[in-house]
């Protein structure tokens, strides 16, 4: 039997990047892209001169990659989604019967 070379693929469970970009900021910069091109055509289709949509939209996608760029190297890979997640954390946890406790020393 032949050896055979196989490549090994060093980067399995890294997160995707794109120009700096990591992980779910790729998404939001996508997602904030397709809204600004939906915008676009909205205001194009109702109406709205050109000399106005090009530089409302160019300076909102300005904004966009400014912000997404800003929050990729403030958070992190998963630190915006931790941020939110904290956020959904109760204060404090309130027990108006002792019940709860008296079922679990039974047990």
């Amino acid at each position: 039997m032949a050896n055979s070379v196989y490549q090994i693929n060093k980067g399995i469970n890294k997160a995707i990047e794109f120009r700096g970009l990591k992980a779910q900021y790729i998404g939001y910069l996508a997602g904030g892209l397709v809204s600004l091109m939906i915008l676009f055509a909205v205001l194009y289709i109702a109406g709205t001169p050109i000399l106005i949509c090009l530089p409302l939209i160019g300076g909102l996608g300005a904004l966009l990659f400014v912000t997404v760029y800003k929050y990729n190297h403030k958070y992190g890979q998963y630190g915006l989604l931790k941020k939110a997640a904290k956020k959904r954390l109760p204060a404090c946890i309130r027990f108006h019967s002792k019940d709860i406790f008296k079922q679990l020393k039974d047990k």
